[in-house]
C-alpha cells in the first residue's frame, strides 16, 4: 500500500516540479492551440495557449511508476496502452501545430493504430489466460464472446479513447473526470490486494500494481491540473486525452474480475460526450434537426452561458457519481465471484 501513495506523490510533485519550464519550452516554440473555427466565439481567446501538456501527465506518471513497480505484465499493458494511445495523440496534436490547423490525423490512421494497440492488448490478455467474457453484473450472469472478444477490446479501447478526447474542450474538464474515473479503478484495485489474503505477504501483487499505475496518472494528472484550471496555462492535448483513455480501457480489461462494462458508469460522463456528438450527427442527417445548440454536449452548456468553471465543476460532480455508482457494484457484485 506504501508504493501506492510514493508513485501517486512522486507523479504529482514531478508534474508540479516541471510544469513552468515545460510551459515556456511549449510557449518558446510557439506550440500553441489551433481553436477550431466552428467551436464557441469566446474560445477564440485561447488561441495559442501552449498544447501538448499531456506529456508533462506521460512523463510524471512513468517516473513515478517505474521505480516501485512489480513490473507484473498486467500492469506494464497498462503502462503501455496509456503511453500508446498518448502517442496517437502527440501524432495529432504534432500534425496541427506543424500544419496550423485545427485538424490533425485523418480518422483512418487513428483508427489503424488503435487496432494495432488493441491486438498487442489482446495478445497480452490471452498469454494471460483473460476468459473470452464479459460479466453482468445485478442479473450476475457471464456472456461468453469467443472470437467476438476480440473486435469487442478494440472497441473498448477506441470508445474509450475519442470518448475521453471529446471531452477536452474546457479547461479542467477532462483532466478532473479522469482523474475521478482512473482513481475509481485505483481504489478497486486496493480493494482487491487487502481482500486477496489475510497475509499481506501472500497477496496478489497484480491488483496492487494495477492500483500503483493508476495512482502514479493520477498524482501526475492533479499536478498537471494545478496549471490547467481555468484560466488555462496549458492545455494537455489530445497527448493527454487519449492517454486517458488508454489508461481507463486497458485497467478495465486487466482488473482480474472483468470490469469492462463498468465504464459505461466509470467513463460515463465520457459516454455522454460521444453519444451527444452521434445524436446530434445523426438528428441532423436524417430530420434536419439540432438537437443540441452545439456538440460536445458540454459547448452546448457554454452557448447556453454556463461559465466553464460552472461546467468543470458539474461535470466533475456527475462523474463522481457515477463513479460511485461504478465502485459499489464492484464491491457489491464482483467480490462475489
Amino acid at each position: 500500500m506504501t508504493r501506492v501513495l510514493i508513485a501517486a506523490l512522486i507523479g504529482l510533485i514531478v508534474s508540479i516540479l516541471i510544469g513552468p519550464r515545460f510551459i515556456d519550452f511549449l510557449r518558446t516554440n510557439e506550440f500553441g492551440q489551433h481553436i477550431r473555427e466552428e467551436g464557441p466565439e469566446h474560445h477564440a481567446v485561447k488561441s495559442g495557449t501552449p498544447t501538448m501538456g499531456g506529456l508533462m501527465i506521460l512523463f510524471a506518471a512513468t517516473v513515478a511508476f517505474l521505480p516501485v513497480s512489480h513490473y507484473t505484465l498486467q500492469g506494464l499493458t497498462v503502462l503501455f496502452a496509456t503511453l500508446a494511445c498518448g502517442a496517437i495523440g502527440f501524432l495529432d496534436d504534432f500534425i496541427k501545430l506543424t500544419h496550423r490547423r485545427s485538424l490533425g490525423l485523418a480518422g483512418r490512421w487513428k483508427l489503424l493504430l488503435l487496432v494495432l494497440i488493441a491486438v498487442v492488448v489482446s495478445v497480452v490478455a490471452d498469454h494471460l489466460e483473460i476468459s473470452h467474457r464479459v460479466f453482468l453484473p445485478i442479473v450476475n450472469v457471464n456472456i461468453p464472446l469467443s472470437y467476438a472478444w476480440y473486435p469487442f477490446i478494440f472497441l473498448v479501447i477506441a470508445g474509450t479513447a475519442n470518448g475521453t478526447n471529446l471531452a477536452d474542450g474546457v479547461d479542467g474538464l477532462a483532466a478532473g473526470t479522469g482523474i475521478i474515473a482512473i482513481f475509481t479503478f485505483t481504489a478497486m484495485n486496493v480493494v482487491s490486494f487487502v481482500r486477496s489474503g489475510a497475509n499481506p505477504a501472500h497477496r496478489n501483487l497484480t491488483d496492487l500494481d494495477l492500483a500503483i499505475i493508476g495512482a502514479a496518472i493520477v498524482g501526475a494528472a492533479i499536478g498537471f491540473l494545478w496549471y490547467n484550471a481555468f484560466p488555462a496555462e496549458v492545455f494537455m492535448g489530445d497527448t493527454g486525452s487519449m492517454a486517458f483513455g488508454g489508461a481507463l480501457a486497458s485497467l478495465a480489461i486487466m482488473t482480474r474480475r472483468h470490469t469492462e462494462l463498468l465504464l459505461i458508469l466509470i467513463a460515463g460522463i465520457f459516454l455522454i460526450e460521444a453519444l451527444s456528438v452521434m445524436i446530434q450527427v445523426f438528428s441532423f442527417k436524417y430530420f434536419g434537426k439540432r438537437v443540441f445548440l452545439m456538440t460536445p454536449i458540454h459547448h452546448h452548456f457554454e452557448m447556453k452561458a454556463w461559465s466553464e468553471t460552472k461546467i468543470m465543476v458539474r461535470f466533475w460532480i456527475v462523474t463522481g457519481i457515477l463513479c460511485a455508482a461504478g465502485f459499489a457494484l464492484f464491491y457489491r457484485y464482483y467480490f462475489r465471484r
